[in-house]
């Protein structure tokens, strides 16, 4: 077992353990990035929350790193039926640079999200990640309009107050 596993493994699911000293090692050396992407397969479900958290964090500092990635991100990890993989998959999407061909993938992914999953986690980290994109394309404010509309009046706060504060923003 590697270090980065190591590091990502063990504990409680509710905690991300080691994650910020798997994050500090990928920053320093970004040849570990290929190790860590390949732990979001892992077949240990808490390993693979916290390699996309320390993917997530990697991506939010250095998100030119992620260019080989996009497509596999668009693809194999856009497959794994789990809900932090997901919310961490909306935030890396919202965060690395995308052709013109991806972005419209990227964009219809994180629909698919929405549509799939209901958790609040995910339902606020993709409504965020869409906000991104809406921002930059005017095409997609309209119907972004509408998919807050949808949310405004969720169960869960948390999830109606984003719609709510994004609606007023794209109101």
């Amino acid at each position: 077992m590697g270090a980065i596993r190591e590091a990502l493994s063990g504990g409680d699911r509710r905690s991300l353990g080691r994650t910020e000293e798997v994050v500090s090692w990928v920053l320093a050396e970004r040849s570990l990035l290929a190790e860590l992407f390949s732990y979001i397969f892992d077949e240990d479900e808490i390993v693979r929350m916290r390699a996309g958290d320390a993917l997530e964090k990697v991506a939010r500092e250095q998100p030119e790193w992620f260019i080989p990635y996009v497509e596999r991100l668009l693809t194999d990890v856009a497959q794994i039926d789990q809900h932090s993989v997901q919310w961490h998959l909306a935030q890396i999407l919202g965060e690395v640079p995308l052709t013109l061909d991806q972005q419209p993938r990227a964009i219809a992914l994180l629909k698919r999200i929405l549509a799939t999953y209901d958790d609040w986690i995910v339902v606020n980290l993709t409504l965020e990640s869409l906000a991104h994109f809406a921002r930059q394309d005017t095409a997609l404010r309209h119907e972004f309009h509408a998919i807050l509309k949808r949310y405004e009046q969720h169960a869960k706060k948390s999830v109606a107050s984003r719609a709510r504060k994004l609606l007023r923003e794209f109101g």
